[in-house]
């Protein structure tokens, strides 16, 4: 069984819902905007453009905001564009995941076709 499988499984159902109504060639913005609104009617807590604080040898050294977290568990990183998935994205997904306690991130991508790709990092911030 894959680490918080029945959330990640309303989370890829939310996101085929979303690319089968909006289609191809919006920004993420509004990809981010519908997506809320499919995860809420699923029954998940959802929170966009969540802070995270970024730590180096014990220091704040920045921040980011993850576009989508899911039930305080699962970093969402949303993509849309012409091209693919970059390993740029995915290294991006895991730093996000370094940088935090959660464990499960998943990488979308609204592109011409749609993508995902599910990351899973453990470490010392657990």
């Amino acid at each position: 069984m894959l680490l918080h499988e029945e959330i990640s499984d309303k989370i890829l159902k939310s996101f085929y819902t979303v690319y089968n109504k909006l289609g191809y060639g919006f920004l993420e913005k509004v990809y981010e905007n519908a997506l809320i609104l499919e995860l809420r009617n699923a029954g998940l807590n959802c929170s966009k453009q969540v802070p995270i604080e970024v730590y180096y040898e014990g220091v704040s050294v920045g921040n980011y905001f993850a576009d989508i977290l899911v039930e305080d568990k699962i970093i969402l990183e949303l993509k849309a564009g012409d091209g693919a998935l970059i390993e740029e994205h995915e290294l991006q997904l895991i730093n996000y995941l370094k940088a935090t306690d959660k464990e499960v991130g998943i990488l979308l991508f609204f592109g011409k076709k749609p993508v995902f790709k599910r990351k899973i990092f453990t470490n010392d911030n657990k």
